[in-house]
């Protein structure tokens, strides 16, 4: 038992891992009427692998026409260019809740099968819907049938595959039908439920060849990157103006803030005045009576000079000022405590706010 088990361990390594081995192809949609347009990509070993694999996806996501969504293409892959896996177009389906939500009660169904042969040689299967306002006769269902059969014979014996895929994909098909059977009852809507390719006919050379799309291809993807390194060049380029922009504005500011300091640079050379002011603090301050020679505006300014609130009448303002004679030395003040210097700046009418040394500074004036 040892032996076999150690000999399928041995296998189990040995075994190759098939993801690794596996690469990307490129899914591409017939020459004509897509011009090999890029629908899809798959996983595949080998080339080989790949032929008849089918691949659905909605119309939408081919035209990009949202009215379409509800339409299944179907597409089998028939030939791998390299990396490349090119495909024909087999057919077309209309999703069952798209075709259940157009059935109610009291409206008559009329569906058929009708197979065609195209032009070329190609041998298609149609399954056309129709859809009446009201209930319908057996015998105007056969009429009806019988009118949808003869114009889509008609129609494809007269057009190409190509001409037919074009029909399917729009709405032509299906407005030849309602037009050809409203003689018997008016459709309130027709579809095209389902197509089938059965036999492939003779290919046509129409269009464009895969290397000219290759080519194209490469040539939209190099003018996409040049103008995106061009954009990305261009933002940097503006964050680098930006960045200028706020240089050259902080150095104005700079250079603004020096110069005020440089034009108040003389006043700190005579800087004894507070030292001379102090001195003769009391003998230089205006009596009460010089006060009220005084205009409202002289005593505005003095009041503002000295931080009390120039605000009130002229009476008022001259009772603050002599309120500030008789307070105490700025000794004594700074030997107060913060609570009774904003007390004593708030009935000197000096603003309260700030530190301890704020307010004595506002006091001493």
């Amino acid at each position: 038992m040892a032996t076999k088990g150690a000999a399928a361990r041995a296998a189990a390594r040995k075994q190759k891992d098939k993801w690794k081995s596996k690469r990307w192809f490129t899914i591409r949609a017939p020459r004509s009427p897509w011009n090999f347009e890029v629908i899809g990509e798959t996983l595949g070993e080998t080339p080989e692998h790949l032929i008849g694999r089918i691949y659905e996806l909605t119309q939408h996501e081919v035209d990009g026409n949202f009215s379409r969504m509800h339409v299944k293409l179907r597409f089998r892959v028939v030939e791998v260019v390299a990396n490349d896996a090119i495909t024909e177009f087999i057919g077309l389906e209309m999703m069952n809740d798209h075709v259940r939500r157009q059935v109610r009660r009291y409206r008559g169904k009329v569906d058929g099968v009708v197979d065609c042969v195209t032009v070329d040689g190609y041998y298609v299967r149609i399954k056309p819907v129709m859809i009446t306002s009201r209930r319908v006769k057996s015998s105007q269902k056969n009429e009806m049938r019988r009118l949808a059969r003869d114009i889509l014979l008609q129609f494809s014996a007269r057009s190409t595959w190509v001409e037919v895929q074009k029909a399917m994909l729009s709405d032509e098909m299906e407005e030849m039908i309602k037009d050809a059977t409203r003689v018997i009852n008016p459709s309130r809507s027709v579809m095209v439920c389902k197509v089938q390719l059965i036999q492939s006919g003779v290919v046509l050379d129409d269009g464009m060849t895969l290397e000219e799309v290759i080519e194209g291809e490469a040539r939209k993807a190099a003018e996409v990157k040049e103008r995106r390194a061009a954009a990305l060049v261009a933002a940097e380029e503006d964050v680098e103006d930006e960045r200028t922009l706020d240089i050259l504005a902080a150095a104005e500011s700079l250079e603004s803030v020096s110069g005020e300091e440089g034009e108040k640079g003389p006043a700190p050379v005579a800087e004894p005045e507070p030292v001379a002011e102090a001195e003769p603090a009391v003998d230089d301050a205006p009596t009460e009576a010089q006060l009220k020679k005084l205009k409202k505006a002289e005593l505005v300014e003095l009041a503002e000079g000295k931080g009390v609130d120039s605000s009130g009448t002229k009476g008022d303002i001259i009772a603050r000022l002599t309120a500030m004679e008789d307070l105490p030395s700025a000794a004594e003040l700074k030997r107060m405590k913060k609570a009774e210097l904003v007390e004593l700046a708030e009935n000197s009418g000096v603003d309260s706010s700030g530190t301890k040394d704020d307010i004595i500074g506002r006091l001493t004036g």
